[in-house]
């Protein structure tokens, strides 16, 4: 509990995700962070996302998440970015790091790539958010 929050660019992360930090690599004693749980499930900084949209049938733009903790801090995560249909159930696996004990709100976010008088009806018919063993 004592290396979060992370800074700006984020937390070095071992294995899978080490290749986003190249000039840390380079470092001697450099350290590493997988996210775990205290208690089984272990995995639950892992969680998949799946959100299938309402309004407009297509568009174009990205959907982000917003996770907010207790004491205060927040990070974004894009779960989806270019052509936009609502016959589509869009899925992302997001390793957050904000402690799940700690989310007070989660907040989804539409950018719109194009200006349109449609946008503001597009939203999100259901948005599901899993943790668990496997994500």
């Amino acid at each position: 509990g004592m290396c979060f929050p992370c800074p700006e660019e984020g937390c070095p992360r071992m294995g899978h995700y080490a290749d986003r930090f190249p000039e840390k690599l380079k470092r001697v004693d450099q350290k590493y962070f997988l996210n775990t749980a205290a208690d089984v499930p272990f995995a639950t900084w892992r969680q998949k996302v799946f959100i299938k949209l309402s309004g407009i049938k297509k568009t174009r733009g990205d959907i982000n998440l917003v996770y907010y903790d207790t004491q205060g801090n927040s990070k974004e995560y894009e779960v989806a970015s270019g052509n936009l249909s609502q016959d589509d159930i869009y899925t992302e696996y997001l390793d957050v790091e904000i402690n799940p004990k700690n989310i007070t709100k989660i907040e989804f976010l539409w950018n719109k790539a194009i200006f349109s008088l449609l946008w503001a009806r597009l939203g999100a018919e259901t948005v599901n958010i899993i943790h668990g063993a496997d994500g």
